[in-house]
This record gives C-alpha cells, sequence and structure tokens, in this order.
C-alpha cells in the first residue's frame, strides 16, 4: 500500500467517524424534537381540558344561583288549590317549569333522584330519619328539597328524609 493510498484510507476512516457522530447528533436532535412536540401536544390538551372546566364551572355558579328559583316554583305548584290544576294561570306556570327543566339539560345539570332511594351521604343530606310504615332502613321517603349534579359533580346535596 502505498503512501497516497494510505492518506486516502485515513481520509475515509475520519469521514466515516464523523458520519456517525453526525447521525448519532442526528437521533438525539429528532428525540428531542420528537419529545418537545410530545410534551406540547399534551400541554394543549391540559389546557383545553381545564378551559372545559373553567366554563362549567363558571356555569354551575350561574345556575346555582338559579336553582332555588326552579325550587319555589315546583314547591309553588305543589301547592296549586284543588279544582284550580287545569286553569291557564297553573298550565302557564307548568310550562315555565318546563322551560326550566330544558335550561338545566342544556347545561347538563339534572336532579338528584330521591325518594324509594337508597341514601347515598355524596348525593343526599338527611335532614330526618325515623321509623316509617312500608320504608325499609336506609330508604328515602321523602324529598325536603331537590338537589342538583353537573355531569357527576354534585352542586347541591338533596335534603332527605330517611327510614330506618
Amino acid at each position: 500500500m502505498n503512501k497516497d493510498d494510505k492518506k486516502i484510507e485515513q481520509e475515509f476512516e475520519k469521514l466515516k467517524e464523523d458520519l456517525e457522530l453526525l447521525e448519532k447528533q442526528n437521533q438525539e436532535h429528532l428525540a428531542g424534537w420528537q419529545r418537545a412536540r410530545a410534551d406540547y401536544s399534551n400541554l394543549q390538551k391540559d389546557m383545553e381540558r381545564r378551559q372545559r372546566e373553567m366554563i362549567e364551572f363558571a356555569n354551575a355558579t350561574t345556575v346555582a344561583e338559579i336553582l332555588p328559583i326552579y325550587n319555589h316554583l315546583k314547591l309553588a305548584l305543589k301547592h296549586v288549590p284543588s279544582g284550580q290544576e287545569e286553569s291557564d294561570f297553573v298550565k302557564g306556570i307548568e310550562q315555565i317549569k318546563k322551560q326550566f327543566m330544558d335550561f338545566l339539560k342544556k347545561f347538563n345539570i339534572e336532579e338528584i333522584k330521591t325518594v324509594g332511594e337508597k341514601f347515598d351521604p355524596n348525593l343526599h343530606e338527611a335532614i330526618d330519619c325515623q321509623e316509617k310504615e312500608g320504608c325499609k332502613d336506609g330508604e328515602i321517603y321523602e324529598e325536603v328539597a331537590a338537589g342538583y349534579m353537573l355531569g357527576d359533580k354534585v352542586i347541591e346535596p338533596a335534603k332527605v328524609k330517611v327510614g330506618k
């Protein structure tokens, strides 16, 4: 092997090492870029989730202010004098109640089921507990005030009477 061949071979080896080093650096940069891209994507998803939660919370706060009005409307309908159930006035009030119910559904708010259900301290607040004929132990026999949920979160627990 002559001197020029040896020099060419050394240059070739040097270029080969440089290429391997550049490929390694390229892989490191690519991996870093992929991690940064995944982190950014996760950040976007997290921000969107937080924004949805903030909107839900703001809606729930606003609706929570309206719920007492709805509860009083329902209470008023329970006390309609006999013989006036079919009057236009009562029918109008019932229509307003229906509009309230549609409004609550629009915001994913539902009433908590009570009468006949088993008492659940996560959903219900017991204001009385007594023996009641035909009522099982821990069964709700009367709703005193309605409770509401936003999705799977309790906005207002239902106030109930429980049998024992």
